[in-house]
């Protein structure tokens, strides 16, 4: 009777085999690496999620900051515009724009394009002057042309952007060198003494006044009140108010001083926004999940430190007693989400506007105060560059992953000495069989009944 040659095909069959051998190992390094990029991805997460808060914390606390907003407004808007800190008492107050700041402004006129190459060309700002060597201005040792001149002031060490030199082409073939003060008022008028440049032709010129250098000056409660100069046209004469004007008054204008409750609304409600985007994010990391339902739990699952920081944050923020979130309408539900009561809110404030901003404080790195200064100095506990416990977890996650690659390499080695062992061996196999089945055909033949 024939044998049968074997249907296996030994590569196939040697890495079935190989892979079985190895195969409760590599599920074991498989899950565990999956479970480490998935960790360091939750971690990479969670640090973006609290910085992203601290930033918002900061944002809303930096100085000149408030949450309780108030309104500034003219009544006669064209005159100018004004803001109000959380500072200002709000009323009404007459104010008198006798006359604006401005700035300096003069020119050296019908300049030819070869003004000369020697001599010092001295332009004063106030009590700074700049002198300009002309010989040094001329770069390319030929004619020395207005905008050399002008590209020496603006340059020049002793210009600290106090005035900007440029160039005027005129329908005449001439030029003019315009010299404009950066800053406003008397203090930084701008004027040029040619007498030192006797070999060119700006010798002996005289500037001509563009603009007069002029302080602004204003009057609050009518035309005959004490004047208040200065040489900006911004004013905080009023305590708690910024005012700049654009253009002058006959008659004193009305600035009403009054509570912005709208704008309040949106300044504690992306308080809240900021703090929930980060709830959100650690009760998504942290949930337990529903193995019943096919549903998977989050990465820090069971973790009790990240756990801590979720609860931790929620009592931070649910403090008790008379000067709380709450008394202002801020309130948290049972899973730590926050929300704004604002009939509350504004209630609260109309009896001590200043109250919420003390409260929420800063997360000033100097001067940390109230909530704020608390939540951010816990939340450094963990986004610390140095020392933080992301930076902590990260470190573990990166040894553990180079770790399991180790053992990865290892492991293939296995693999290959399994597949290679298997596959000599039912190469052997097979080729037993085939010289097996040969030989019995070949018996087959010899005693077969059909021979004579």
């Amino acid at each position: 009777m024939a044998i049968t040659s074997a249907t296996y095909d030994p590569v196939s069959t040697a890495t079935a085999l190989a892979e079985k051998y190895i195969s409760g190992q590599q599920n074991i390094l498989t899950s565990r690496s999956n479970q480490a990029t998935a960790t360091d991805k939750a971690l990479s997460d969670l640090g973006s999620a609290l910085s992203s808060f601290q930033a918002a914390l900061v944002n809303m606390s930096s100085t000149g900051k408030t949450l309780y907003a108030q309104s500034a407004v003219f009544s006669d808007t064209s005159v100018g515009s004004a803001t109000a800190g959380a500072t200002a008492a709000p009323g009404t107050y007459s104010v008198y724009v006798e006359r604006l700041a401005t700035n300096s402004q003069v020119s050296l006129s019908n300049l030819s394009e070869d003004v000369g190459v020697t001599g010092s060309l001295k332009v004063k700002v106030g009590t700074t002057e700049i002198a300009v060597d002309l010989a040094v201005a001329n770069l390319d040792g030929g004619a020395l042309t207005p905008r050399e001149i002008a590209a020496a002031i603006n340059a020049h060490k002793d210009n600290t952007s106090l005035v900007t030199a440029s160039v005027i082409a005129t329908s005449t073939g001439k030029y003019e060198l315009v010299l404009t003060a950066k800053n406003s008022g008397v203090g930084s008028a701008v004027s040029v003494d040619a007498n030192g440049v006797p070999n060119s032709s700006l010798y002996g010129k005289t500037a001509n006044v563009l603009v007069g250098a002029q302080d602004a000056q204003i009057r609050i409660g009518s035309a005959s009140g004490t004047p208040i100069t200065q040489a900006s046209n911004t004013f905080s004469s009023i305590d708690g108010v910024k005012m700049t004007f654009t253009k002058t008054s006959a008659t004193p204008v009305t600035l009403t001083v009054t509570a912005d409750s709208a704008a309040t609304a949106v300044n504690v409600q992306s308080f809240v926004d900021a703090y929930n985007r980060l709830k959100t994010t650690l009760d998504t990391l942290t949930a337990p999940g529903d193995l019943s339902k096919g549903k998977a739990g989050g990465a820090f699952a069971g973790d009790s430190g990240v756990t801590a920081l979720r609860d931790r944050l929620v009592s931070m923020l649910r403090q008790a007693g008379s000067a709380s979130l709450a008394s202002y309408g801020i309130t948290a539900n049972r899973q730590g989400t926050l929300t704004v009561d604002s009939a509350r809110l504004n209630k609260a404030l109309a009896a001590n506007p200043n109250g919420l901003d003390t409260l929420i404080g800063s997360a000033s790195a100097t001067e940390p105060s109230g909530i704020a200064g608390k939540l951010d100095a816990y939340i450094k506990g963990w986004t610390s560059a140095s020392n933080g416990q992301i930076k902590a977890r990260r470190e573990a996650v990166t040894r553990l992953q180079s770790e399991l690659t180790s053992r990865q390499t290892v492991l293939d080695k296995q693999y290959d000495t399994a597949y290679n062992r298997y596959l000599m061996q039912f190469t052997q196999l097979q080729t037993i069989q085939s010289q097996m089945t040969n030989n019995s055909s070949m018996f087959d033949a010899l005693f077969s009944n059909d021979k004579d």
